[in-house]
């Protein structure tokens, strides 16, 4: 299949790409960085410098892909995502940019469109498991989902193939988030928001990869990933532990999440999220159940890289 990749140079897109090439597909890798663009050069990809903002040049790129695979974000780094305005580029992207995806794809013929999305989204359910027939209930600071969300439903009313892939929180040893959280932990606390016994959905970067591929072969619809065992956050606390060979890190006080405004909210809620959807429909199935098995694999990541430092 011709698969074209908005995002291809992300985190999530440069696992994608080889992933898909593996799996005998002829990909176009698009994204902003000429140097990570060259990477996948060397791997097999056809790739574009591309604006998604311009509708013309995105309509050229996509013209002739069976397939378009949207995982372009503007994720703020860590250090500024509590900031006023910080998320403004992510939300340009899935509105803007998503819109003009979904335009240059029925225009240019493709019969398939899958949409990233943010699977904690949904609303704190308690103990529950949340599949995807739960409606979301995004804060203020992520409410463009619905806009990405949207342009995959519109593809799939021109009766193509839309698809959502609603994203756990990542981890992985490239992760700004993971550093942090285990340079927080070996000093003594946990920075994950919310009550102790309140449940945490997460998926590695690779097995987030591999979701993509297999989305490739499901039917139309939103379809959540996630590790098969979420944890609730004092098991975080103790896979950290157990992964770095450190006392149990403390979680912050449940007031501070307040603090955080809309996205502090979001992090607190108890969100027990199931997969069961995407591993019937798409032959998939996590490597990692759960954070206990997939942290050692970070930690032994980052420790055989050298010196932990933040992600740039």
């Amino acid at each position: 299949m011709d698969i074209f990749i908005a995002g291809a140079t992300g985190v999530m897109g440069r696992r994608a790409v080889p992933a898909l090439i593996e799996a005998g597909h002829r990909v176009t890798a698009a994204g902003r960085n000429r140097e990570k663009l060259e990477a996948l050069a060397h791997l097999g990809a056809r790739t574009v410098a591309l604006d998604l903002f311009d509708p013309a040049a995105v309509r050229r790129a996509v013209a002739g892909h069976q397939a378009v695979v949207n995982l372009a974000t503007g994720i703020p780094p860590l250090a500024r995502s509590f900031f006023p305005g910080a998320w403004r580029l992510n939300d340009h992207i899935r509105q803007e940019a998503a819109a003009n995806l979904v335009d240059a794809a029925l225009a240019g013929g493709a019969q398939r469109y899958l949409q990233e999305s943010f699977a904690p989204t949904y609303p704190d359910c308690g103990d529950e498991w949340i599949d995807e027939r739960t409606p979301i209930q995004p804060a203020a600071y992520n409410r463009s989902v619905l806009d990405a969300e949207a342009s995959a439903g519109r593809f799939n009313q021109a009766g193509q193939v839309g698809v959502v892939l609603r994203f756990a929180s990542f981890y992985g040893p490239d992760s700004d988030f993971t550093r942090a959280m285990i340079q927080s932990a070996r000093r003594g606390w946990l920075p994950i928001f919310g009550a102790p016994d309140g449940f945490f959905s997460s998926v590695a970067h690779d097995d987030a990869a591999a979701a993509v591929v297999a989305a490739l072969d499901v039917p139309a619809g939103t379809y959540n990933v996630s590790d098969d065992l979420p944890l609730r956050r004092c098991e975080v606390a103790g896979a950290l532990a157990a992964a770095l060979n450190i006392a149990a890190p403390r979680l912050p006080p449940r007031w501070m999440a307040k603090l955080g405004g809309s996205l502090g909210e979001t992090l607190a809620r108890s969100l027990r999220i199931s997969n069961h959807k995407l591993e019937a429909a798409g032959n998939w199935r996590p490597k990692y159940a759960s954070l206990q098995e997939g942290l050692p694999a970070v930690v032994a990541a980052l420790e055989s890289a050298g010196p932990l430092k933040m992600a740039a």
